[in-house]
């Protein structure tokens, strides 16, 4: 029969409901299905079958399924040992990364049979994966299931007592979960986040001698990861297997109970300790069996129950530390405290209500909403814990800096997979956030997902260029983790935290390797007359090295494709016909310069400073980075203009930059040009450094040519041959050098390149190169002359030639930085170093974002402010670092996260000077929007999904 009262009392309730749904729909309250859906899949899965929140909503969507699977089938299993094996063997399977596990071997399996070896990526699945894991986790499976059964099938069975075998594990998991809380908390520098860990290194400012200090922490991290990953999960399978209630067989709450006790055990082991001490310990201290909890709960339900409440309470904690922490931000503050006293005062005089608002977010898992970050709170709709509905790692605002946050990652994730499994960084909870601070980078950390010996993280980087109010809460995120990381050795042993109110607490440091950011003011150095006196001499040598050292790689390679027939003959050079009547368009009339237009210069003392144009690159000014690039929203989109090579920029706008003018042509009658006439090697061996035929026909005046005996040094060119590798393979290779030394027509043929080369650098004239010169030719923009011509007409050279003004520029710096240069061999060993070890060039270069991940050891780049009227240089140099690392308050990032949802979708706040908001630094308000997903956020890098193995 229906009983009709019920369902009128429901009519009733639901008709009031229904009565306040528009008003909580236009408070935010009420989800969108979407996520409603995700979120109840999320609190089943976590606290109903003991899983984990997932990286992706499709990982999401097949565990749910496996796992209710999982707990259905169970409850048909007609054996109590069968129920018992078939919940521990499932549970440690589910509670594995088993995607990744199976791509690993599907991967590995498939590249034996093509018999080729898997080149995998740094945070790769078939690189992490080896045949020892495997093998590992099959024994640890195989000894479960061991002491699974012969403890349920051999053990008696009893309530449990003070005696009984079951609280006799109690006591030993009492004493694992103390030890295990103990070696956690000595791991990282604040100890509860308030008192000074006495054990933690003080103060270290390199990488070596930070690890000196912390050998003792790491051997006790392996000691608490021998405890965490084996001891503790075999004990509470042993306290669970000698449990009274799996004697009762076609038990849902058995079923449900002790599913979710069994996958927890792997899952997440360190909550799943505290659980099991907190009912056994209930069990010895209330004795009597008749209260409600002994006699209608069974220990699976009870562990169920005393998960939600320990996952509610923390909940319940972070958000009221929130709700504080916005309080007193609001009074504390000046600028603040006119417009909010009043919202202050009524929040203390009806604190009650917003307990219960606060109660009522933690029992339904949602965030917290503070409206516009005032004291005025809401309840945001429920979601998961990744906040944002696309696939994590998919958007990005993607800028010039994405490359540094690339680069860094794989060292990262090495660096993260040492402190996690030493327990550096605390508990690690899905939904947990990290910030990393290094230089003038922020790396933003969210973990997604925690299993067995793997945790899933996502990490983001916050831009670079700051803005006055991520510059404010940029220094506060410096100053908390300098009070934490850089004390003095004298310093009190046990200090207290005094940023404890910030919602980041520090809690270690990582060595990474990454490029640190050098940039200095060149004034007096570009500007030096005597410098640059020194500077033209320099680049003959230089021209004469690259040239050299290009046609003895290119002989090599030549040699290695095709021998050379006739290779005792003499070389015969056909030369092409010199035009003996050039063009003499002014500059200003012709596009043969070859350039691009220098748009903008960076306002910036230390900026990049003339940005580089390539037409549609800007669209994806990082083609390996997958995702879609999105501008940073404020931001002006540069545009490109011009159709030539990478690293020429337009030269009216140089030239007006720095003030300088065109060098005067004279458009009368030209001087005759050199005439070369048809020649042959007198050395046999020549070939070997023949330039290029396009190369050798000459374009200046007589008088030029006459000049250039002079400047050619003869002494270094003999010098540099005899450094050549080309001559190592021939016999008698002193004698073939020496030959091919005497040979006056290879000699001339490089007097004629060098010398054509350097006269379309400096131009005719010959004078003492400006600052301002030196800036437009190291951007790529040559000053007219009768070679200019000639030159662009040869991509290849043109290329050497500002590749050889860069490395001049670079060893005027150095000479003047590190001492002069003594001899050849020491200027020899300086321009190997530029060419193995440094990048010269601009920062909008390609190739700049290919050195970087290339991860050449140092990154040099000229600049030129306008404001202040100065020359910067920029070096970056890769070396392994230290980052400092803090933990968030998860619950005020996920309130400020809803309430940027508040604003758009609600408030429709969709003005873009939302993202310019006054700084917070006690919540970190600009920093935590920038780490949003796009459109909401703008953060420069966000990586897919990376699975750190924890083993």
């Amino acid at each position: 029969m229906v009983n009709v009262p019920v369902l009128e009392q429901m009519n009733q309730i639901l008709h009031i409901l229904f009565i306040f749904l528009p008003f909580l729909w236009a408070l935010g309250t009420l989800p969108p299905p979407d996520a409603l859906f995700l979120w109840a899949m999320e609190q089943v899965l976590e606290f109903g079958l003991g899983g984990s929140s997932m990286s992706t909503h499709l990982r999401l969507l097949i565990m749910f399924i496996i796992s209710t699977g999982t707990a259905v089938t169970s409850y048909f299993i007609p054996s109590t040992v069968g129920v018992v094996l078939f919940m521990t063997g499932l549970g440690f399977l589910l509670s594995l990364n088993l995607s990744e596990m199976v791509f690993g071997f599907k991967h590995s399996v498939t590249g034996h049979r093509v018999g080729t070896k898997s080149k995998a990526l740094p945070n790769s699945s078939e690189k992490q994966f080896t045949w020892k894991e495997y093998l590992f986790y099959s024994i640890v499976l195989v000894l479960a299931l061991l002491e699974t059964g012969l403890l349920h099938h051999f053990a008696g069975f009893s309530q449990i007592s003070k005696n009984s075998p079951q609280a006799i594990v109690g006591y030993i998991l009492m004493i694992l979960f103390i030890i295990l809380w103990i070696l956690k908390e000595i791991q990282s520098v604040y100890i509860f986040g308030i008192f000074r860990n006495p054990i933690y290194p003080k103060h270290a400012q390199t990488v070596t001698l930070f690890l000196e200090k912390q050998t003792k922490l790491m051997k006790i991290g392996v000691v608490r990861r021998i405890l965490i990953n084996l001891v503790s999960p075999f004990a509470m399978i042993a306290f669970l297997s000698l449990d009274s209630s799996l004697q009762g067989l076609h038990s849902v709450s058995v079923s449900i109970g002790f599913t979710r006790a069994f996958r927890m055990v792997w899952q997440n082991t360190e909550n799943a300790l505290l659980e099991t001490v907190i009912v056994s310990a209930v069990h010895l201290l209330i004795s009597n069996t008749d209260i409600w909890w002994n006699r209608n709960l069974d220990t699976g339900i009870r562990l169920l129950l005393v998960g939600i409440m320990r996952d509610r309470l923390i909940q319940f904690i972070s958000k009221l530390q929130f709700a504080v922490t916005v309080l007193l931000a609001s009074w504390t503050e000046k600028k603040r405290r006119k417009s909010t006293t009043t919202l202050c005062v009524l929040n203390i005089v009806f604190s009650p209500f917003m307990l219960v608002f606060i109660v009522f977010s933690t029992l339904l898992s949602s965030p917290l909403l503070p409206l516009f970050t005032l004291p005025l709170f809401l309840v945001g709709f429920p979601r998961p814990i990744q906040s944002w509905p696309g696939v994590v790692g998919t958007t990005a605002c993607v800028c010039a800096d994405t490359v540094y946050y690339y680069q860094m990652v794989p060292s990262l994730n090495t660096a993260l997979q040492s402190a996690m499994a030493a327990g550096s960084l605390g508990l690690l909870l899905p939904g947990s956030h990290y910030l990393g601070r290094f230089q003038d980078r922020l790396i933003w950390i969210m973990i997604l997902e925690c299993g067995y010996t793997y945790c899933c993280i996502n990490i983001k980087g916050l831009e670079l260029q700051e803005t006055s109010c991520h510059t404010a809460e940029a220094r506060r995120v410096d100053e908390v983790f300098e009070g934490a990381f850089e004390q003095e050795e004298y310093a009190r042993v046990c200090s207290i935290n005094e940023h404890f109110g910030n919602v980041l607490t520090p809690y270690t440091v990582l060595p990474v390797k990454l490029y640190s950011d050098a940039r200095n003011v060149l004034s007096g150095i570009i500007d030096s007359h005597d410098n640059l006196k020194e500077f033209k001499g320099d680049l003959v040598k230089v021209l004469v090295w690259i040239l050299l050292q290009y046609c003895s790689r290119r002989s090599n390679v030549q040699e290695n494709v095709h021998k050379t027939e006739n290779k005792g003959k003499a070389s015969l050079i056909i030369l092409p016909a010199l035009n003996t009547s050039p063009q003499t368009e002014s500059p200003e009339d012709t596009d043969s310069l070859n350039s691009e237009n220098l748009d903008d210069w960076s306002d910036d003392v230390f900026g990049e400073e003339p940005t580089i144009k390539k037409g549609k690159e800007e669209r994806d000014q990082l083609k390996v980075l997958p995702g879609i690039n999105l501008p940073i929203p404020g931001s002006v989109e540069s545009q490109r203009v011009g159709k030539h090579s990478a690293g020429t920029v337009t030269e009216n706008s140089l030239y007006q930059a720095v003030a300088l003018g065109y060098p005067a042509t004279d458009k009368g009658k030209q001087e005759a040009m050199a005439y070369i006439p048809l020649m042959e090697f007198s050395c046999s061996h020549s070939h070997l450094l023949s330039l290029p035929e396009e190369w050798i026909s000459n374009c200046l005046p007589n008088s030029k040519v006459k000049e250039m005996s002079s400047l050619f040094p003869e002494d270094w060119y003999h010098f540099v041959l005899r450094q050549l590798e080309c001559f190592h393979s021939e016999e008698n290779a002193s004698d073939v050098v020496e030959e091919i030394a005497k040979d006056r027509v290879l000699k001339d043929f490089y007097v004629h390149a060098v010398m054509t080369c350097y006269f379309s650098l400096f131009g005719v004239d010959n004078m003492i190169p400006s600052p301002g010169h030196i800036l437009r030719v190291y951007s790529g923009v040559f000053p007219w002359s009768l070679a200019l011509d000639w030159l662009t007409e040869k991509p290849e050279l043109f290329q050497l030639a500002l590749k050889a003004f860069r490395y001049t520029l670079k060893l005027m710096i150095d000479k003047v930085s590190l001492g002069p240069i003594e001899d050849f061999k020491e200027l020899t060993n300086c321009l190997e170093e530029y060419e193995s070890d440094w990048y010269i060039g601009l920062v909008s270069d390609e190739k700049w974002k290919e050195a970087i991940l290339q991860e050449k050891p140092y990154l040099f780049s000229l600049g030129y402010d306008p404001n202040m009227g100065v020359y910067t240089g920029r070096v970056l140099t890769l070396q392994e670092l230290l980052i400092q690392v803090g933990k968030l308050n998860a619950e005020a990032v996920r309130g400020q996260w809803a309430n940027l949802s508040w604003e758009l979708l609600y408030a429709t706040n969709d003005d873009e000077e939302r993202y310019s908001i006054q700084a917070h630094p006690l919540l970190l308000r600009n920093l935590t929007v920038q780490a949003a997903d796009p459109p909401l956020g703008y953060p420069i890098y966000s990586s897919k999904p990376l699975h750190i193995h924890l083993f």
